[in-house]
């Protein structure tokens, strides 16, 4: 059982797949501009992940999948209103999510006439007047919901929130609902920061990175550098992740000419652990067991009394597990977890990572909620290259959720608030993403407004989604690109085009920046450096300043004006958000600023001022609303994730190179045995039908078997084609996340008169 795919992840495959990228953008000699001008000081910041930078200005720094994510976004080629009046709505939602981001970038905004079923050009004041006109018409404004991607500036996010607030609604459905929610859940609750407490530089110091649940070489690339960097110096990298990932087994760095010249790779790991899906909370379990079985002298019993409450529950839970249920629900031997929990009692300094493999289960909370107590037990939070490091997807979703893009705000956060801005916001609990879905098909929430992202695709039971969507009265998306929540249209229906990364975004007061907060809490600026491809794009903020100015007039704030000129958004930010003292004057400078973090600090803003050490229980079943049915033969258990040619659902081709995957996308990845058990054969296509007690059909079909090195009874396959295998219910204990990384799946035959939307 090999992946047919044996070179090492970067090297000269991923300057072959750049050079692809470029050359299919139709803009090559701007777009190698615009690459060396990614992540660095005077610069924009990279449209892709959320990984910080080295402050190095002599090296180039962007990774393959952002070279993909800029000549994407940085193309020549426009979709205005030539091209909606040769495709009616219908035709384009039959064709692929790769074709509708290829045809490039919206250049006008339109609206849906739905009696020919097409996009018609209308101008920014009616499009305004149209919104304002459906939300002053609204019972109440909890019938808005206002969506939030993670590329949205901290800039465009803070008017975000204003806007809606001022309205009257927290209905702030994000990204983050969806991926790393129950990061920011559990980790406020323990150490009173929904954020990690590494910064770049404690990796320079670690002497064992744990990597859990996640995919550098293709969802965050630019930390496989730092990964390398470790491996280099004698730091022990321990992952524990269900398949086994080019990016970290091998890896040669693009800019070493001696790895490149000799076509040499660097070893990217010490050990490879694969736990089954959701067993990587037994996984941690069991390392605790081994510790205070066998290595007392790891315990930092000081850093434990000084720092901690809830330590005798927890270890008690611990001393009561047993461990059968760790090996049945881990998937690993007892030699695997007691080697990983030697390394740990043998570091003095230990970095935990993880990703959306630990974030989207049920017991995502719990699991996260393990990983800290692991690491507090040896005192590994609070220190020089120690610490807790949940690395985030989009850009800025963290910085989003800084700015106040929320559904739960907290009291301080709204106060405040409400004393710069003299004004009374909601105090009531707003919708996350589920929750506004839910609220859309039952009819309570009539507006929808997508400030960037792919909403219908992103989002889970893509059928129950896309009737939430049809349901409203109006849906509005601000996008660069066409994409299938275009497509899904309320009655009515806007597109308004805006300012990508790359471009330069030029208001009244002269060019503008915006800035971004990475995974480590650095905040910095970035600004475009090409001319827009139209005149009728505009920026994210001037586009909230605009919908705001017709919906509320100039209160709380004269909108427009903040739109003239960004300096003016800072000094609110600063007003009201503690860490941005000085912002203006602190992004100027090279590499930004760091916003700090509490618990770096060991100090615990819980109701305990003290580090909360929490005592679940191991989860009895991975999916516990199908109890015994989950385990009965035949049932797999899938996760969703990416290609290498994707970023979220942005489809940039159709290869998967590093599993060794080319020109498909209707895969299975599944354990060759499993293969055999079912009586099928490698290359066979099949459907899938997920399970819950709901009573309705969720299937997928015209997928094929791909043999691959991955847990015994677990699937992958890639979204948003299994989306709609994913149902709108299942969703994480304490986070509402949709437990896209475990879904209950049978599998049955492709009937040939089956037809497929490929």
């Amino acid at each position: 059982m090999k992946n047919n795919y044996t070179a090492p992840a970067g090297g000269w495959g991923a300057l072959k797949s750049t050079t692809e990228h470029l050359i299919k953008s139709k803009n090559v000699f701007k777009n190698i501009k615009s690459l060396l001008r990614a992540n660095q000081s005077q610069g924009f910041d990279c449209p892709g992940c959320a990984w910080g930078e080295e402050q190095d200005p002599s090296r180039i720094r962007f990774c393959e999948n952002g070279a993909k994510a800029i000549n994407w976004e940085a193309t020549s080629k426009g979709v205005g209103r030539e091209f909606f009046a040769e495709h009616t709505v219908r035709w384009l939602n039959e064709q692929t999510d790769y074709f509708l981001e290829f045809q490039g970038r919206l250049t006008e905004p339109m609206r849906y006439n739905a009696a020919t079923d097409k996009y018609l050009p209308i101008s920014w004041e009616s499009a305004f007047s149209l919104i304002a006109q459906h939300l002053q018409q609204l019972n109440d404004p909890n019938q808005l919901e206002l969506y939030t991607s993670g590329r949205a500036s901290n800039e465009a996010a803070f008017l975000y929130q204003l806007f809606g607030r001022a309205f009257g609604t927290n209905n702030f459905p994000d990204c983050s609902n969806m991926c790393h929610e129950a990061s920011g859940v559990a980790l406020g609750d323990s150490i009173g920061i929904g954020k990690g407490t590494v910064t770049l530089h404690d990796f320079d110091k670690a002497d064992t990175i744990f990597v859990f649940g996640q995919n550098p070489g293709t969802n965050h690339p630019r930390m496989l550098d730092t990964l390398r960097s470790a491996m280099k110096r004698g730091c022990n990298v321990v992952i524990f992740n269900t398949l086994k990932e080019r990016g970290l087994e091998k890896f040669q760095h693009p800019q070493n000419p001696i790895e490149m010249l000799s076509n040499s790779s660097t070893t990217m790991h010490s050990y490879y652990f694969t736990p089954k899906l959701g067993g990587d909370m037994a996984a941690v379990r069991g390392i605790v067991k081994v510790l205070l079985e066998k290595h007392q002298e790891s315990i930092d019993q000081n850093f434990l009394d000084q720092h901690t409450t809830g330590l005798e529950g927890y270890l008690t839970r611990v001393q009561n597990t047993e461990w059968q249920q760790i090996y049945e629900q881990s998937g690993l031997s007892h030699d695997e977890i007691e080697l990983a929990a030697r390394l740990f009692a043998e570091s003095k300094h230990v970095i935990s990572t993880w990703a959306m493999g630990i974030t989207q289960h049920y017991h995502s909370v719990a699991t996260i909620h393990e990983i800290v107590n692991f690491m507090a037990l040896g005192g590994h939070i609070g220190k020089p290259g120690s610490g807790l490091c949940p690395v985030r997807g989009h850009s800025n979703v963290q910085g989003d959720r800084t700015m106040g893009i929320n559904e739960r705000p907290a009291k301080a956060f709204l106060d405040r608030l409400d004393q710069t801005f003299t004004m009374k916001s909601p105090r009531h609990h707003g919708h996350a993403a589920v929750e506004a879905i839910q609220a859309m098909l039952a009819g309570s929430s009539k507006v929808f407004i997508g400030l960037g992202g792919n909403f219908a695709a992103a989002t889970p039971d893509t059928v129950k989604t896309a009737q939430a969507l049809s349901n409203c009265d109006l849906t509005v998306q601000i996008s660069t690109k066409l994409n299938r929540s275009h497509l899904v249209t309320g009655k009515e229906a806007l597109i308004l085009p805006c300012l990508g990364r790359t471009d330069i975004d030029y208001q009244k007061s002269g060019s503008q920046c915006i800035t971004v907060e990475d995974s480590f809490s650095m905040v910095h600026a970035s600004e475009g450096v090409q001319v827009p491809l139209s005149s009728e794009m505009r920026s994210e903020p001037a586009i909230i300043a605009g919908i705001a100015n017709a919906v509320l007039g100039t209160r709380p704030v004269k909108w427009l004006e903040l739109a003239e000129n960004y300096d003016r958004i800072r000094d609110l930010i600063e007003a009201v958000i503690p860490g941005f003292d000085g912002f203006n004057r602190r992004i100027r400078e090279p590499g930004g600023f760091y916003l700090g973090n509490s618990a770096r600090n060991r100090v615990w803003n819980t109701p305990a001022n003290q580090l909360t050490m929490h005592d679940f229980p191991l989860p009895q079943f991975i999916i516990p609303a199908l109890a015994d049915a989950s385990l009965q033969e035949g049932v797999l258990i899938l996760q969703t994730l990416r290609s290498h040619d994707q970023y979220n659902t942005t489809i940039y081709g159709m290869d998967d190179r590093y599993r060794g995957v080319r020109g498909e996308r209707r895969v299975v990845f599944i354990h060759p045995d499993d293969i055999r058990a079912r009586g099928y054969q490698e290359g066979q296509m099949v459907s899938m039908r997920s399970l819950w007690p709901d009573g309705q059909t969720r299937e997928v079909h015209g997928f094929k078997l791909v043999a691959y090195d991955i847990s015994l009874g677990n699937i992958a396959a890639y979204y948003p084609e299994t989306n709609p295998l994913v149902p709108l219910e299942s969703v994480g204990e304490g986070s509402g996340t949709p437990t896209s990384k475990s879904v209950a799946v049978e599998l049955f035959e492709s009937k040939s008169d089956v037809i497929l939307r490929s």
